[in-house]
């Protein structure tokens, strides 16, 4: 989900005067719009003035603007036009786009009470075009999704040509533009779209400002120097960097463009194989979507459509996340005693005071927000703005004291953070609102044709059969609907058309809504269309099938998961001490299976064979049986097996000789 982390600038070397003046003006116009839509939002977290429709109605055109002007200055609007012609379609798309935020502000009240359901011709005209932007940039950027929404928006209207369960009378085309742009209750400027510009904005807010002042940076520095310490923790260091990057990037596939190029070469130096390094980085990098307090922003829908607090969402994601990481962690540390011979130390200088500051102000970012949200009980967006304003004035003090030291009080040194700090902000925030606006279309397409319904009725026909059978049902349906997309629209689309139907037939809320997540956030790993694994694969410059099908195996906690949700919802169903029986089951079944997969104990093949089928069948009873006296029993003889097969492997493995990087490197 690039929805979160934005890339950073690529150099631009405008080749001609023209092209320069040009680029010049986009930056003008681009930190114009982007610092008002930063003040207009900081605004309304602290003062929630007219609400979260009319802010919608007045922001989501505004982040139209930035979204495409951050095209225009980096040369990504319609590349193949040349230099000019785009600068004409931008300024055609910003004017329509101020354009309707002062028709749609000013007619707000008609359009929302007096007009409702007999919109005229201008209220359509207006609504229209800001749907057609936002599909346009959806066409550039999530491709996919545009052709999904435009699937289903052809099917909105030719519902009368579908036979079968999904025939429907179809739609007027007047009432399928009112439906995905003016309504508000549905469509572009409904409530994901609002959630996007609050809660979740305050949120990119404490991001925003963790960026700008180099806190993400000192965490890969931080990471590296483990490293240097202990050679033998390269690989874990290099995981837990990339992982805890991940945790506030709430992407994948950004996370491992960003820290995959710097932990792969690394992974690589240390012996593994290019396609290993590359699953490590790809399993890493997905981890950080099921890390709070972000969770790939599937926390702040999850909350929204459970009709709970934030943290309640949070709370219960800790264990999952921390299942997860130990189970990759013991995964590549085996996979460390298997390739790594000969441990490489990087040559990386020492930890700086700023470095230290700024990894301390990152992780009082999260505890602040545990304390505010979980102990205080403080509301979200509010406790999301008190640890912004605490970082801010924080953050800019130790970056003034340190230009008092330097004396550099240039104008480009002094206003560099803060600049970021906008651009990151606005980047994130605007292209964040135009994914759930166009979320907002596909949630209007499935509403008004009843497809969630439909797609009900066969669930429950296999709940009929079994629950077992509702639950892989689910699994394909959102394994078929994840395929190229991003985390959210996935959980979105899978929480609005299956979850329902599953709470109905008796599971749990909390089950049905992480067991969406999970198969949300699988979805970016999911064959063939794995996007984590392309990104990964391109920079190791190995075989793209070969790293996807090998991250399958270390994301196995993953899928582990999913199943244990059904068999053990204590794992997700209260937070607390409640939950430490199942994660204890699920942990050390995970730890079995990743030692069935990893693992080598013998010089023997059959010897190795057995040990891993024994493995591989205790740690299955243990995760599927729901009886809980049988998987405690499976879970002792689970953990009996694994500590003596990790000895037989430990004896197997050869110790790795540091080798200095100057000598490697001859």
């Amino acid at each position: 989900m690039a929805e979160i982390l934005p890339a950073e600038d690529a150099e631009r070397t405008p080749q001609t005067p023209l092209e320069a003046r040009l680029r010049l003006a986009a930056d003008i116009l681009f930190y114009a719009f982007s610092v008002g839509f930063f003040a207009y939002l900081f605004r309304y977290y602290m003062a929630g003035i007219g609400g979260p429709t009319l802010l919608a109605v007045s922001a989501v055109p505004i982040a139209v603007c930035i979204v495409y002007l951050n095209d225009l200055r980096k040369g990504g609007l319609y590349p193949a036009l040349g230099p000019v012609i785009p600068w004409f379609f931008a300024l055609a798309y910003i004017l329509f786009s101020l354009y309707s935020v002062y028709y749609l502000v000013t007619e707000f009240d008609n359009i929302r009470i007096y007009r409702i359901g007999i919109w005229n011709n201008h209220d359509l005209a207006v609504g229209g075009g800001m749907a057609l932007l936002i599909l346009e940039y959806a066409r550039r950027r999530y491709f996919a999704l545009f052709v999904i929404n435009i699937l289903l928006l052809l099917y909105t209207v030719f519902g009368y040509l579908v036979p079968g369960t999904f025939h429907h009378p179809g739609m007027s085309v007047r009432r399928v533009i009112g439906a995905v742009s003016v309504e508000m209750s549905t469509g572009i400027f409904e409530r994901l779209a609002q959630l996007g510009l609050t809660l979740i904005g305050s949120f990119i807010l404490v991001l925003a400002v963790l960026r700008a002042f180099g806190c993400i940076d000192s965490i890969l520095r931080a990471s590296e120097r483990i490293a240097v310490r202990s050679p033998r923790l390269l690989p874990q260091a290099a995981m837990i960097g990339s992982f805890g990057v991940a945790a506030v990037s709430g992407s994948g596939a950004a996370n491992a463009a960003t820290t995959g190029t710097a932990t792969i070469p690394a992974l690589i130096k240390a012996g593994f194989p290019r396609t290993t390094a590359a699953a490590v980085e790809t399993a890493s990098s997905l981890g950080g979507q099921l890390m709070p307090p972000l969770m790939g922003i599937a926390a702040f829908l999850m909350a929204e459509y459970l009709r709970e607090s934030y943290f309640e969402v949070v709370a219960r994601g800790f264990v999952p996340a921390i299942v997860y990481f130990i189970g990759v962690a013991f995964a590549v540390y085996l996979l460390g005693m298997r390739y790594q011979h000969r441990a490489v130390v990087p040559d990386v200088g020492p930890m700086s005071f700023m470095d230290k500051a700024n990894i301390a102000s990152y992780f009082l970012a999260v505890a602040g927000l545990i304390y505010l949200m979980g102990i205080e009980r403080n509301a979200a967006m509010s406790s999301a703005q008190n640890v912004f304003l605490g970082l801010f004035v924080a953050l800019t003090t130790a970056f003034v004291i340190r230009l008092f030291r330097r004396r550099d009080f240039s104008v480009k040194t002094v206003s560099h953070p803060f600049l970021k700090l906008v651009e990151a902000f606005s980047n994130i925030t605007a292209d964040l609102t135009i994914l759930l606006a166009t979320l907002g279309i596909l949630t209007a397409s499935f509403t008004i044709t009843g497809v969630p319904t439909k797609v009900g009725v066969i669930l429950m026909e296999g709940a009929g059969v079994n629950l077992a059978v509702m639950g892989l049902v689910a699994f394909a349906f959102g394994y078929v609907v994840g395929m190229g997309l991003p985390v959210a629209p996935t959980y979105i689309i899978t929480a609005v058309v299956i979850a329902p139907f599953m709470i109905q037939a008796g599971m749990d809320p909390w089950v049905v809504h992480f067991f969406a997540f999970f198969v949300a956030v699988f979805g970016e790993l999911s064959p063939p269309t794995s996007v984590v694994a392309a990104v990964t694969s391109r920079i190791a410059e190995a075989p793209f099938v070969r790293t996807m099908m090998y991250a399958l195996l270390l994301c196995m906690p993953l899928m582990v998961m999913m199943a244990a949700l059904f068999t053990k919802p204590d794992l997700v169903a209260v937070p607390g001490l409640a939950q430490i029986p199942a994660f204890l089951l699920v942990v050390t079944a995970t730890l079995a299976l990743s030692l069935a997969f990893q693992g080598r104990y013998s010089q023997n093949d059959m010897i190795n064979w057995a040990v891993r089928l024994v493995l591989i069948v205790i740690a299955l009873v243990t995760i599927l049986s729901p009886d809980r006296t049988i998987a405690t029993i499976s879970a002792v003889l689970s953990a009996i097996a694994t500590v003596l097969a990790f000895l037989a492997m430990n004896r197997l493995a050869k110790g790795p000789g540091i080798v200095p990087q100057e000598k490697r490197d001859v």
